[in-house]
């Protein structure tokens, strides 16, 4: 994985999935009756079991760690609660300038502590076995939040308050920009081996508001980590940015499933390398139409310049052993020469 992000030619594919520590393990669904959302992710030691459990279970080629996106926003003065079967809810969320008073960029060491001693204890633990990614939320997806103060399908009243009041939701984004940078480089020091950052929101913007609401504020953060770890962007149904994206200093682009790799390495150019991009509702196709269609994938990325990833996240109802054969059929693909290197 660190030596595809690097620009090297590997002897294989490497693979792993995003949200592949937690709903969907038995083992971590036990963990889930005892104790709950918050407490697993602020408890190093719960967070350090749940991060391994992929990798002992599934043999994923990386860890990442256990925790949300949302920690930032807590840290930031917002309150966040997480209700079970209905999603994360902030019961205060921003809606004028007199809320800045209750925002601050805050100093990591203090209040995200507990996530840099999960990543050093994970860091232990792995002893080098798999690289340990940490990730943090892209600032436009975390201004989703902290305005609407919970999910939407559409986000309206954030988009609204970008229009609005354009220099109050570039504070924040720049508020949001600066706590982002400075938990990603404690993440680094802590034993971070890769970065990503997940902007789960960027598709509901056009490709203009894209280029103002959050791609200089990805490109602020990438920059600042760029000498430091390995970074890779996931701004999920923003394919039509990937040529922008790639001229960053991000040695990674996440895409997902709606886009053709063939399309996605054309608009990317050869600059960078692609991750992604299996649609994870075929988690729940029978095993060999997985191995099937992982196949196909597979020979559109080429061999080289490509991490097998999910287009997003895991289903909590997908079987383990449908997660495992995805992972094992990356590992034992076979290229045929005439393809080896996709859209390349």
């Amino acid at each position: 994985m660190i030596r595809t992000l690097q620009g090297k030619e590997v002897e294989r594919t490497p693979v792993w999935m995003m949200r592949q520590a937690g709903r969907y393990l038995p083992d971590y669904m036990k963990l889930k009756e005892k104790y709950s959302f918050f407490e697993r992710v602020q408890t190093p030691a719960l967070a350090t079991e749940i991060t391994l459990q992929p990798v002992d279970q599934i043999g994923v080629d990386a860890a990442i760690i256990f925790s949300d996106i949302l920690v930032v926003l807590q840290a930031m003065g917002l309150e966040v609660e997480l209700i079970e079967n209905k999603g994360p809810v902030l019961p205060d969320p921003v809606k004028s300038a007199k809320d800045l008073n209750r925002i601050r960029v805050p100093d990591i060491t203090e209040t995200l502590s507990y996530v840099m001693e999960a990543i050093s204890m994970t860091k232990t633990e792995l002893n080098g076995k798999v690289p340990l990614i940490g990730f943090a939320g892209a600032p436009w997806t975390l201004l989703c939040y902290m305005v609407e103060g919970k999910g939407s399908k559409t986000f309206d009243q954030v988009k609204a308050f970008a229009y609005l009041k354009p220099d109050l939701a570039h504070q924040l984004l720049q508020m949001i920009t600066a706590t982002t940078i400075a938990y990603l480089k404690r993440q680094v020091e802590a034993g971070a081996d890769i970065v990503q950052l997940f902007d789960s929101w960027a598709g509901l913007l056009s490709p203009e508001d894209f280029e103002t609401l959050s791609l200089p504020y990805i490109r602020q953060i990438v920059d600042a980590l760029s000498d430091d770890v390995l970074t890779i962007i996931f701004a999920k149904g923003a394919w039509h940015s990937l040529d922008k994206m790639s001229m960053t200093s991000a040695h990674g682009l996440g895409i997902d499933w709606c886009i053709d790799p063939v399309m996605a390495r054309k608009l990317a150019g050869n600059r960078i390398v692609l991750q992604g991009n299996f649609d994870p509702a075929k988690l729940l196709s029978p095993i060999p139409v997985i191995k099937k269609e992982v196949k196909q994938m597979m020979n559109k990325f080429g061999r080289h310049h490509h991490i097998a990833n999910l287009g997003h996240g895991i289903l909590p109802n997908v079987p383990v052993d449908h997660a495992r054969a995805f992972v094992d059929a990356v590992k034992s693909h076979q290229f045929d020469p005439a393809v080896s290197m996709g859209a390349y």
